[in-house]
This record gives structure tokens, sequence and C-alpha cells, in this order.
């Protein structure tokens, strides 16, 4: 496995988070569980867009990872 799958299936598993915190954050009644929930949201936003930025740039200098 090269370093492009792993790191777009790490992608794909932090998108799953962020939908689970997103959907956790919406599904209580508790304001101190939402905003919890909207903070590590937030936190994993940043998270998937640091990945995301790795990816396109081993995409873009590693052109042999390229499908």
């Amino acid at each position: 496995m090269t370093v492009k799958s792993q790191l777009e299936k790490t992608v794909t598993n932090a998108e799953s988070v962020l939908a689970d915190l997103k959907s956790y954050s919406l599904a209580t009644d508790d304001k101190n569980a939402q905003q919890m929930f909207k903070k590590l949201a937030s936190s994993q936003q940043e998270i998937m867009e640091t990945l995301n930025s790795r990816l396109e740039y081993i995409k873009r200098e590693e052109p042999q990872y390229n499908d």
C-alpha cells in the first residue's frame, strides 16, 4: 500500500468522524455536549484540511503515485 493510498483511506475515515461529530451535536439536547461536539468537529475539520493538503502535495510532487 502506497503512502497516497494510506492517506486517502485516512482522509475517508476523518470525513466519517466529522460527520459523526456533527450528527452527535444535532442529536443531543444538552447544550454543553452540543458545544463540545461542535468544537471537536471544528478541530476535525482542521485535521482534514491538513491531511488533504498533504494528499494534494503528494499527487502534485510525486506523480508516480497518481492513478
